[in-house]
């Protein structure tokens, strides 16, 4: 990880069967700081390849893969727009600070535990604040496909809002009846214990 942010490659070609290390959670990490194309190599079965695609890798291709093929599957990752370099490695407001690089969420001075996705869903709702993202949105975004359902996103929402109203009694997501959510962190108030 260190490398990849000092190098900021074009791409990366990541196999998911470290010795060493789990390679769904460097993905996971890699996808957090940067919208660089990823290539996931994994084993034959089916399971690995979708669960690398749902973890936010653009392309996916079994071990060993043809020479040829996977020259032309970087090649048509390296024909993709990006929407921009490294992101910030660090985002704060008056409310949370989320770092990327050791994946760790602070409200108001108290950690708390997000799954990838949830951080994932936290870090863009972050990186706009005040701005409504739509349901479409949020699937490109968050898991970088629209294949899911909208409920997925809902499911998603709830789980944030749970966890970090828990925490510091902070409600960071409003919804936009019919539209989808803005990210506008706010203490809740008048709850009762």
């Amino acid at each position: 990880m260190r490398a990849f942010y000092e190098r900021q490659p074009d791409l990366v070609l990541l196999d998911l069967e470290l010795p060493d290390a789990e390679g769904l959670d460097i993905l996971a990490t890699v996808r957090a700081l940067s919208d660089v194309p990823v290539l996931a190599l994994t084993g034959d079965e089916e399971e690995g390849r979708v669960a690398a695609l749902r973890a936010g890798a653009d392309d996916c291709v079994s071990k060993p893969p043809p020479q040829a093929e996977l020259d032309a599957r970087i090649e048509a990752l390296m024909r993709r727009p990006r929407q921009g370099d490294l992101r910030p490695v660090v985002l704060t407001d008056e409310y949370v600070e989320i770092d990327r690089v050791r994946h760790r969420v602070m409200v108001l001075g108290t950690e708390v535990a997000l799954t990838p996705i949830e951080f994932r869903m936290l870090a863009t709702f972050a990186e706009n604040p005040g701005r409504v993202l739509g349901h479409g949105q949020l699937l490109e975004m968050v898991w970088g496909d629209r294949i899911r359902e909208r409920d997925e996103v809902k499911l998603y929402v709830s789980y944030l809002r749970r966890k970090l109203g828990g925490a510091a009694d902070v409600d960071p997501v409003e919804t936009v009846r019919g539209v989808g959510y803005r990210y506008r962190p706010r203490l809740v108030t008048g709850r009762t214990a």
